[in-house]
């Protein structure tokens, strides 16, 4: 990690065996494990809370309204912003709309952009292998060292002093003086994704209490319901789910967490075609930030999308080749 880009990037001192991924110190490493377990444990503190209120009849339409406005944005901003224009550059955009979707999905508290980009770009070129920093699939075989995989993938990787480097997996991104200004200020776009649901609760009740229920809706309840799904992707996805397509890796394709992430569940569409603006390639899979891209094109505010052709999706589908499992263990995406 690199501290002048990111305020989670601290300098790294000692290289891994995988290029591009290096160990932090133990003063950053301790800042790193008080970040990912406040995002952990802080929104699921307010989960329960949020079932109090329900449970005490507290709760009304504004909050559910403002718990799914927060969803659309965290959502959108993470898969739209971060994975699909910025990670795998399948489209493109004017810069307003850009800095627009990554304050969105730095709201989401999945980490800076520089962080998020690196550690997605990181998977994708050690999928389920030793480099990958949150394959389920090197903890041991049998029931037990699947659970551990499972669980380790979907929220403990995080806690680990291994980090995919900037300067390494985002050079790009680090040549674009607006993102590494946005990814400077992550701290403010993740306080934003607080303080605009509470002041809209505040607004909408014209009570204190309602800044309270907005905090809690449209802030932890969002938070955590949001995360969670997103995490999903990099576990169950990684362990269980229909694979079509020629990966050479575990992803598979989950239509319960696609339709909860907006899409990123089909991680075996994905994986194949990793630079396409849609995870789906059939019409009727469910692929929300897709259609919404396709949406945004048809008003040009977005364009240059990618998308595998016909044939190269056909061609995907075929038997694996000599030298890989169907697990796919041994290969990258």
């Amino acid at each position: 990690m690199i501290a002048q880009t990111s305020p989670l990037e601290i300098a790294s001192e000692t290289r891994t065996s995988a290029p591009g991924l290096s160990e932090v110190n133990p003063s950053a490493h301790r800042l790193q494990v008080s970040i990912a377990l406040a995002i952990m444990i802080v929104p699921a503190i307010g989960a329960i809370e949020a079932l109090r209120l329900v449970i005490q009849h507290q709760v009304g339409p504004i909050e559910w309204i403002l718990f799914a406005a927060m969803y659309a944005v965290h959502m959108g901003g993470v898969t739209i912003g971060l994975h699909r224009l910025l990670a795998h550059r399948a489209f493109s955009t004017s810069s307003a709309l850009e800095t627009l979707l990554v304050i969105m999905g730095s709201m989401a508290g999945q980490g800076p952009v520089l962080y998020w980009v690196s550690t997605h770009r990181a998977h994708h070129a050690y999928s389920d292998t030793d480099g990958d920093p949150h394959t389920p699939q090197l903890h041991g075989d049998g029931r037990w060292g699947k659970l551990r995989g499972l669980w380790y993938s979907h929220m403990p990787w995080m806690l680990s002093r291994r980090i995919a480097n900037s300067s390494h997996f985002a050079r790009d991104l680090l040549r674009n003086r607006s993102l590494v200004r946005l990814n400077e200020n992550y701290f403010i776009w993740l306080a934003l994704g607080f303080v605009i649901p509470t002041l809209a609760g505040g607004l909408l009740h014209q009570s204190p209490a309602g800044l309270w229920y907005g905090f809690v809706f449209g802030g932890l309840l969002r938070m955590f319901i949001a995360n969670q799904a997103a995490w999903c992707v990099g576990s169950v996805c990684h362990m269980f789910g229909s694979r079509p397509f020629r990966t050479n890796d575990s992803s598979g394709n989950n239509w319960w967490v696609a339709i909860l992430t907006f899409g990123e569940g089909l991680q075996n569409n994905h994986h194949a075609f990793p630079s396409s603006y849609r995870h789906a390639v059939r019409w009727w899979e469910p692929d929300l930030s897709g259609w919404c891209i396709a949406l945004m094109a048809r008003a040009k505010l977005v364009w240059d999308r990618k998308h595998p052709s016909p044939a190269v999706i056909e061609r995907a589908k075929k038997p694996l080749t000599f030298g890989t499992t169907a697990h796919g263990s041994k290969g990258r995406s």
